[in-house]
């Protein structure tokens, strides 16, 4: 397995999606199932040139040469209330769980966040989802509130924990301390 990270550009747009639908099959964590997302190729390419174009969004992938196993994407707005802050999503197909690659997606994801001036970063998971929130509270976010019944799979509810981390380094530090987590190491920040 020789994995590599790259920025997607608008002719990922097809085996992207392809992808969307093999990962949406594989779990129940993802807003979305086998169906993937009900996007065109055509669609999807215009939202990663969109996404490629933005100073305050990035849309990452992961390969085992040439085949999309994980993707993460960091969204901001413009508008400048909300500007200061960025959105985080990830996936990672199950047969690549446990092979750090979440981790380097969440490392890239964070640098750019820092790089394009945010001064948080926040992300929804499954409340249930225990390998994923453990992965960020290593990167240093903090359970802010849950989201009763976000899900609803299969007649079933499930709820969403949200969770931030700021970057900016005191309130970074300060987050860190008021975490539920029981212990993290706190990387330095530039």
């Amino acid at each position: 397995m020789n994995i590599t990270y790259r920025t997607a550009v608008p002719s990922d747009a097809a085996q992207l999606l392809e992808y969307l639908k093999q990962v949406g099959g594989e779990t129940d964590n993802l807003s979305f199932g086998a169906d993937g997302i009900p996007f065109t190729p055509e669609q999807e390419a215009a939202l990663l040139e969109r996404i490629a174009n933005s100073s305050r969004s990035r849309f990452f992938l992961a390969l085992d040469g040439e085949k999309i196993v994980g993707n993460a994407c960091v969204d901001g707005s413009a508008n400048a209330r909300l500007c200061h802050r960025r959105s985080l999503a990830i996936t990672v197909l199950r047969d690549y769980w446990g092979h750090g690659i979440g981790k380097g997606l969440m490392e890239r994801m964070l640098a750019f966040a820092r790089e394009s001036g945010a001064e948080l970063v926040s992300l929804e998971v499954r409340s249930d989802n225990v390998r994923a929130k453990a992965l960020y509270r290593k990167f240093g976010f903090v359970r802010f509130g849950t989201f009763p019944k976000y899900f609803k799979i299969d007649g079933e509810f499930y709820d969403v924990d949200c969770m931030t981390l700021e970057l900016t380094r005191e309130a970074y530090l300060h987050s860190v301390r008021a975490s539920e987590a029981t212990e993290h190491t706190v990387p330095e920040l530039t």
